[in-house]
């Protein structure tokens, strides 16, 4: 499974996501990270949005639900498996 985040640097909620996404061990996913500032069209998609997680499915990217920053580890990867189940689902 591969993840997505678009993050810019600098961006303390974007630091913040990625620390607890590399934390959580309950799940196996591959972790990219976007930096927005090196592309226009991420730019302008995701400059007021960020952090921005996606997971790219077959069909293409999807968004996940924004978490709240506040979200503790385990409940972050219980959240996420609960949406990646959903996901799967026709």
């Amino acid at each position: 499974m591969q993840l997505i985040l678009y993050s810019k640097p600098g961006c303390h909620l974007c630091e913040g996501l990625e620390e607890k996404l590399k934390q959580i061990n309950t799940l196996k996913f591959d972790l990219e990270i976007r930096d927005i500032t090196t592309r226009e069209d991420w730019f302008n998609a995701y400059q007021y949005e960020i952090p921005v997680l996606r997971i790219q499915l077959p069909q293409g990217e999807k968004t996940i639900p924004r978490f709240s920053p506040r979200i503790s580890v385990d409940r972050l990867g219980q959240q996420l498996e609960k949406y990646l189940k959903l996901s799967k689902d026709p």
